[in-house]
């Protein structure tokens, strides 16, 4: 690494030390590469059967592997094509990789996917406890210049559910537009869903559908279809389809916003949200929120108040 990263690189040795270890570092005889699904919603492991011995080599070998065509028509490559890795060190228990500066030429999503996968990918080794990034020498920083740091397995969250497929209940806070469509109003739901549904997915969905009380009306453009919805490192990424801009000039613009991110927000592991239009996180909506924003929950345009829950099946 440059000398210019080589005092905070000392530091993440010293936060990073001999911590515990994922679950993926207790396999014995067998390993998983993750990739990017198909959908570049989240990762997926495929197993894989490492054929170093030593440590350095199955070190050198997993990250081969990430930078690997995969074949398969479900999964895509870890690291793009375009983007290459420089050098990697391990220094104790924590692997600093470097990249080129086409790692930052990753839409957010993908990058976050990309950093996920190869962290629960190398962390596996029982030597690497953590892992740092580099682009051009210089620490990774995120969209708001603030270094990411030391990474473990535990640093990325999944989602919740996909697995058991049965009918559970939960209680979840909306936010609706007014029939003025200048501010937005709080309405509580308890739903029943199906488990192997994410709660991101849910909520989105039951803002597409609209609200079950008066005098409120959903601030999504109507037509709207939701394209794919997944939280990765706190940031919940809403992809929907080209009706979101058949723009409905009755509803201010940051009521249609903040009606999708303070909806989300209110999930506990969900801190931001971007928001998509077929994948495609370039331009505006309208003419002030640009696509590529990570946004934080506002409540400014909160104007009502409802008390009693409404339950929906």
């Amino acid at each position: 690494m440059k000398k210019t990263g080589l005092l905070f690189l000392l530091f993440l040795l010293l936060l990073c030390g001999c911590g515990r270890k994922g679950e993926n570092a207790e396999q014995q005889n067998g390993y998983q590469i993750y990739y990017i699904n198909k959908d570049g919603t989240k990762i997926v492991g495929r197993d894989y059967e490492m054929q170093a011995q030593d440590s350095e080599g199955q070190m050198r070998e997993l990250i081969a592997a990430l930078q690997e065509d995969t074949g398969a028509v479900d999964v895509k490559r870890t690291i793009p094509a375009d983007v290459t890795v420089t050098e990697y060190e391990l220094s104790g228990e924590q692997l600093s990789i470097g990249f080129d500066g086409n790692y930052l030429h990753m839409d957010a999503m993908t990058e976050v996917l990309c950093r996920a996968a190869v962290v629960r990918t190398v962390t596996q080794l029982k030597d690497i406890s953590c892992v740092s990034f580099y682009v051009d020498g210089a620490p990774l920083t995120d969209k708001n210049g603030n270094v990411v740091g030391v990474m473990t397995n535990d640093s990325f969250v999944e989602n919740p559910g996909e697995q058991i497929n049965s009918i559970q209940e939960a209680t979840i806070t909306l936010y609706f537009a007014n029939m003025a469509g200048d501010g937005l109003v709080r309405e509580t739901q308890k739903v029943h869903y199906s488990s192997n549904i994410s709660m991101e997915k849910l909520v989105v969905e039951r803002l597409l559908e609209g609200p079950l009380e008066e005098g409120e009306q959903s601030a999504i453009p109507q037509g709207t279809k939701l394209v794919s919805v997944s939280t990765v490192d706190g940031v919940c990424y809403v992809n929907f389809d080209e009706g979101f801009l058949n723009q409905n000039y009755e509803i201010k613009e940051p009521v249609v916003i903040y009606s999708i991110v303070d909806s989300l927000s209110e999930l506990s592991y969900v801190s931001k949200v971007q928001i998509a239009v077929n994948g495609d996180t370039k331009g505006k909506y309208r003419d002030d929120y640009a696509f590529d924003t990570l946004y934080d929950r506002n409540l400014d345009y909160l104007t009502g108040e409802k008390e009693e829950e409404t339950e929906t099946e």
